[in-house]
């Protein structure tokens, strides 16, 4: 294996890092302005969505893009570095239609949307006219064991009959807010298998008994565009919104979930070599006791950690990109659940150090280390909790051992 940038790659990653630097990153504090009065910013991210589109820096994050349709094709080992270098500024992501959920929700309508569902609801998303959420999570019962999720999707005639409640479906306030696809049990026979017994669903925003019940801050962050709970009471879809066929829902999740993990760890290296940058700043040029914090043997030992830290999780999320594009999303399932674990891990032990290499001032908004150390507290439990992750690393690795123990017995 080589994890060699290519000679596209690396163009790619000046001409994205020089739009960065002209476009996005002057606009934050314009963005944040409005963020902070309880508004999106559409209009701003529309015109930056324009001036990426121009440029040929959109949808770099889908390996099955067609010919005909707008972006620029890449593998997940080829989009790494650039979601590392969108990753630093948390919002940018959306500039070059490579934010999640809309990722996610892209790559399975991808693989198991039927003609109509894609002239309705992917082309617009990979158009960037449209936003979509994923709902999943459920308040009410532990969802990291999706077989406890209690939403109904019950098939009456022509129509599914959708009943329940969810939250953290994130988007649920964008003003662009089209749909939702929606996880839930379609076979109330509890003596079918446990893991087909869900299924998905395309549920239209404007569908009568659809509501937005509140936005849920993490972590006492308030995104703009939400991470909402949202109630389905007696919602009525056509039973041709159903994305692939009843009771694969599971199987959906997966496809979903594996490239969206691995989306998140590398926005995660990026901001964590953001923190470091800051952090090497700070104590180069703040002064305790006579003399720089960077001369401190804590303060150096603390950005040697940090740089190791981060150089291991680059190495190994691009191992599960690498086998990924090689053998399947499958093949990798173990290792992204090695990298998701490790990268929110990561992230809270560098932003922790930077932030106390700060002082105080790492603490409030003056600098962007506390909202960081935050997002990565939360990604412990995005898109599965750690415990989930190590299960399944750990029965990975007891079966590796059982197989070992009776080929040697065998022999």
């Amino acid at each position: 294996m080589d994890f060699e940038y290519t000679p596209r790659v690396k163009k790619l990653c000046s001409q994205l890092q020089d739009f960065m630097d002209r476009h996005v990153w002057p606009a934050d504090a314009e963005y944040q302005r409005i963020a902070h009065e309880d508004r999106y910013p559409e209009s701003l991210i529309d015109g930056l969505k324009e001036k990426a589109k121009e440029a040929g820096l959109w949808n770099l994050f889908l390996p099955a893009l067609r010919d005909d349709e707008p972006g620029t094709r890449l593998s997940n080992q080829e989009y790494a570095p650039l979601a590392e270098i969108m990753g630093r500024l948390p919002w940018a992501s959306e500039v070059f239609n490579c934010n999640a959920p809309d990722t996610g929700n892209m790559e399975i309508l991808h693989m198991f949307a039927t003609p109509e569902q894609r002239e309705r609801w992917l082309n617009p998303l990979l158009n960037g006219t449209i936003r979509s959420g994923v709902s999943i999570t459920e308040p009410d019962v532990a969802s990291s064991d999706p077989t406890n999720l209690e939403t109904t999707i019950q098939r009456d005639g022509d129509e599914y009959v959708i009943n329940g409640r969810k939250w953290f479906t994130t988007g649920a306030m964008h003003p662009k807010f089209a749909f939702t696809l929606v996880m839930g049990i379609s076979d109330t026979d509890e003596d079918a298998s446990r893991h087909q017994r869900h299924s998905f669903v395309i549920v239209p925003t404007d569908t009568p008994g659809f509501r937005v019940v509140r936005d849920v801050p993490i972590m006492h962050h308030h995104a703009p565009d939400g991470h909402c709970e949202v109630e389905f009471k007696d919602v009525r879809v056509p039973a041709s919104n159903l994305l692939g066929e009843q009771g694969a829902g599971f199987a959906i999740a997966q496809a979903r979930l594996g490239p969206g993990r691995i989306h998140h760890c590398m926005r995660t290296i990026g901001q964590c070599e953001y923190a470091l940058e800051l952090m090497c700043d700070r104590a180069q040029t703040r002064e305790t006791f006579g003399k720089p914090l960077a001369d401190n043997a804590n303060i150096q030992d603390w950005i040697a950690e940090s740089r190791i830290e981060i150089d291991q999780a680059r190495l190994l999320n691009l191992y599960a990109s690498w086998l990924m594009d090689k053998e399947g999303n499958k093949a990798a399932r173990v290792l992204v659940s090695e990298i998701k674990v490790a990268a929110a891990r990561l992230q809270t032990r560098v932003l922790d150090r930077a932030m106390q290499v700060f002082g105080a001032a790492g603490l409030t908004p003056d600098t962007p280390l506390s909202y960081l150390w935050t997002w990565g507290r939360a990604l412990r439990f995005v898109d599965g909790p750690d415990e989930v992750h190590l299960r399944t690393i750990a029965r990975a690795e007891l079966k590796r051992a059982t197989t070992r123990r009776t080929t040697l017995a065998a022999e």
